[in-house]
């Protein structure tokens, strides 16, 4: 291993299952959240050092993220000025980013680092909390470095099987931005299925079920539908943070002058049901809440 100690930021439902597996592989991991009690317990289960602070962090190589959004990427990394994470973090030194961020905030963050010495990646994932679990995550990486693109392989390569390197930086980010509105595209059109077809007298575990073994079978209709149907609302991917990166895709369609309009039909959707029942729940509440605009309760 080039890269021996790791610092990893954000240790919820995905970073700690992402941190855990970086430490089965033999990196030393220095891994830090916000939430005192999450970083100590992975401290103590994992054996590794208790960091107080994300500049705790800066003897490390290579520093990755887990975090919601871009804006807290940046916000962790320049905490504390000249005394935080970024400013003693030693030249040559790598960033990865696995969160959903705006390209072009993606590229100012590596035009920021690159002042510091340091190395930018944009890593987004797909594969949730059970991809995590299971080391079974897609990666999807940008960055403008080939040495800084080879060394982020070596370490995502612990954490998942596909990683694609899609080019500059920022293109993991579009990457994810769509490959998550067509995501969201699909279970749209499935709980809207599903609400049309109540209305006619169809049972919902029947509709899934045939949806499943004909053309309309998506992740959605394997997965997201199959939990509604049994009322299970653990919080997986919360609804903010799924229309959020909707929003990336319709702006980044706006910026090319692309005439998207599913994209900005889709986010819409659902952004209706984020502001009525709020964001930080399960984006599968997003259901009942679009079930009751027909009178049908939760539509379960």
């Amino acid at each position: 291993m080039r890269d021996r100690i790791i610092g990893f930021i954000g240790l919820g439902n995905m970073g700690s299952h992402m941190a855990a597996h970086l430490v089965k592989a033999g990196y030393e991991v220095l891994a830090y959240d916000i939430d005192t009690d999450k970083r100590a317990a992975f401290a103590r289960e994992h054996g590794t050092a208790l960091p107080d602070a994300p500049a705790d962090l800066a003897r490390a190589s290579v520093i990755m993220t887990m975090v919601p959004t871009g804006a807290v990427v940046r916000a962790v990394l320049d905490e504390g000025g000249e005394k935080g994470l970024l400013a003693n973090l030693k030249p040559g030194s790598l960033v990865i980013d696995t969160t959903s961020s705006p390209p072009e905030s993606t590229r100012e963050l590596g035009a920021h680092l690159t002042r510091y010495g340091v190395s930018l990646i944009d890593a987004p994932v797909s594969g949730g909390w059970m991809g995590a679990r299971t080391a079974n995550l897609v990666f999807m990486m940008g960055g403008d470095s080939e040495e800084a693109v080879d060394r982020a392989a070596a370490v995502l390569s612990h954490l998942g099987k596909k990683i694609f390197r899609l080019g500059k930086l920022g293109s993991g980010h579009v990457m994810k931005s769509m490959n998550n509105y067509v995501s969201a595209a699909a279970y749209v059109g499935a709980c809207e299925a599903l609400i049309i077809g109540r209305q006619y007298g169809l049972d919902p575990a029947m509709m899934v079920e045939v949806f499943n073994v004909s053309t309309a079978r998506s992740f959605a209709t394997e997965t997201s539908i199959k939990r509604i149907i049994a009322r299970n609302e653990t919080r997986n991917f919360a609804l903010d943070l799924f229309t959020k990166d909707i929003k990336i895709a319709a702006d980044l369609a706006d910026a090319k002058a692309v005439k998207a309009t599913v994209t900005h039909a889709v986010h819409d959707r659902m952004a209706e049901a984020r502001d009525a029942i709020g964001g930080y729940g399960d984006h599968t509440r997003a259901y009942a809440f679009w079930a009751t605009e027909v009178g049908e309760g939760d539509g379960r």
